[in-house]
């Protein structure tokens, strides 16, 4: 029982401290600066393409008539 403390302690602490150093990071390397204009992005996303619209399309796996 205290030989897998004695393994998992450190190794635990060490995750937290790397998981703490990648956040401080992100934190100071502006990954959250603006937070906004991923979400806008998506609202204002011109979705109209040039191609015509398709007219007398048929669905597949139906059958007419």
């Amino acid at each position: 029982m205290t030989a897998s403390l004695f393994l998992l302690l450190p190794i635990s602490l060490l995750l937290v401290v790397l998981i703490g150093a990648f956040f401080w990071w992100a934190i100071f390397s502006g990954q959250f600066d603006n937070t906004q204009e991923a979400a806008n992005s998506i609202l204002l996303d011109d979705d109209s393409s040039d191609l015509p619209p398709q007219t007398g399309s048929k669905v597949s796996g139906r059958k007419s008539g």
